[in-house]
């Protein structure tokens, strides 16, 4: 199996965090999110142990919570002692009635609206990771009118390309992301930070995209160079000292059996070693390391759950087996092509035989969940389970077709619980006026 947490039961049953898939689907009706806590906790606890054994005390992941963001995570987020990434008034919202920390969490994003950075200097929020030059000007004039000095990391572009999907590659200079350095305006970012009187500058951030594997070799140990060579410079011409230095997030997981698996500690381990020298030989202090590990934290901790309704054999060409879900609560095959491991969840001893693409139930072409998957031949009730489902998909879901978002129920020590209802029609309606 992709991950240690799935498994087949005495019943040939899929089961996923111990609990059986079959009898969850029966119980809370389909399409399911299911969230499998203890892993969510585990992940957590690889990057929390391995940031603390190999860079210090002062270092912490951030919860990126654009992969999955909803009340019950942040509150496991506190409660693990994670950071978290925010990148939305929204989101510091959802964390806030969580009663998460705000003085540990770091808001993102390109376009901060004057009503988001209010809201979010207001909220209390720790630090801004500032992605532009007017965003430094509208940050220090709300911080001027409250008095106070915002701590602020800038958001910096290495030039490096991670060789991911196009869409969730973020650190090369053409990204919309940051300021490059290649090109002069990171220094020119600097100065104008220096500058303002209610701006804390902390830092810097880079972020080279999503999906990194080991196979990827020196992605990181790139990036971690060009940004401390940078931080050397600034320290040896205007006397600032990087206090922090945020590597963002990006590891990948494992979608399907051929996916490498992918060693979190060791490469944090790596990436220690590679700084710590790099430090020593600029002649600079060592700084607060942050990561932002969002899919790698709640991915293979998703897994989500149909059932079948149709199935199309179109003779000499292919099959079709639609389920009551699709791109509403999983668009990641429609934007990025994404690759997925498919199982019949009720059948799993039988022979996987049928050759079908998985489809959805709304009226576009485009709504596939995976093509090419074999599984014995489905009837109408059997139950299809998507794996590793966690990140991207409850957060990146929609209502279209009028389609209501499905339900997230949690998975703890052989218990299930609802962490978020299902959405009903009367939810589709109740904003129209």
């Amino acid at each position: 199996m992709i991950c240690e947490n799935i498994g087949i039961n005495e019943k040939g049953h899929l089961t996923f965090g111990g609990a059986d898939t079959a009898e969850l689907a029966q119980k809370h009706q389909t399409p399911l999110y299911l969230m499998d806590e203890d892993r969510i906790r585990h992940n957590c606890r690889v990057y929390l142990d391995a940031m603390k054994k190999y860079f210090g005390e002062g270092s912490l992941p951030l919860y990126a919570s654009k992969a999955a963001s909803f009340k019950r995570i942040y509150e496991i987020m506190k409660e693990e002692g994670m950071g978290v990434d925010l990148v939305s008034s929204g989101e510091i919202c959802t964390a806030l009635k969580a009663g998460f920390p705000m003085e540990n969490a770091f808001f993102h994003g390109n376009n901060k609206t004057d009503f988001d950075i209010n809201y979010a200097m207001d909220a209390g929020v720790g630090y801004f990771m500032v992605d532009n030059m007017v965003e430094l000007e509208a940050i220090d004039t709300f911080a001027a009118r409250r008095n106070i000095r915002q701590k602020v990391i800038l958001r910096l572009t290495p030039g490096i390309d991670p060789h991911t999907y196009a869409a969730v590659a973020t650190g090369k200079v053409d990204s919309k992301f940051g300021i490059a350095i290649e090109t002069g305006q990171a220094e020119e970012f600097v100065c104008k930070a220096m500058h303002y009187k209610n701006i804390e500058l902390m830092g810097y951030h880079c972020h080279v995209g999503s999906q990194v594997f080991d196979e990827d070799g020196t992605v990181y140990l790139d990036a971690s160079e060009i940004m401390l060579r940078f931080a050397a410079d600034m320290a040896h011409r205007y006397g600032l000292e990087a206090k922090i230095l945020n590597m963002g997030g990006g590891y990948g997981v494992r979608y399907k059996e051929s996916d490498p698996y992918m060693d979190i500690a060791g490469n944090i381990k790596t990436l220690s070693e590679h700084i710590k020298k790099l430090t020593c030989e600029l002649d600079i202090p060592m700084p607060r390391m942050l990561m932002e590990p969002g899919r790698s934290i709640v991915a293979d901790a998703g897994m989500t759950l149909y059932s079948v309704g149709t199935l199309k054999e179109i003779t000499g060409y292919k099959n079709y087996v639609s389920i009551d879900g699709g791109m509403t609560d999983n668009p990641r095959y429609a934007l990025y092509g994404s690759a997925y491991t498919l199982f019949l969840a009720n059948r799993m001893n039988e022979r996987s035989d049928f050759l079908c693409d998985v489809v959805g139930r709304c009226c576009e072409s485009g709504d596939i969940i995976q093509p090419g998957v074999l599984m014995p031949k489905p009837v109408r009730g059997d139950i299809v389970a998507v794996c590793t489902t966690g990140a991207y998909n409850y957060s990146m879901a929609s209502n279209y077709n009028r389609v209501p978002r499905p339900p997230i129920v949690m998975l703890s020590g052989g218990k299930d619980y609802v962490a978020v209802r299902r959405e009903s029609y009367e939810d589709l309606v109740e904003r129209d006026v």
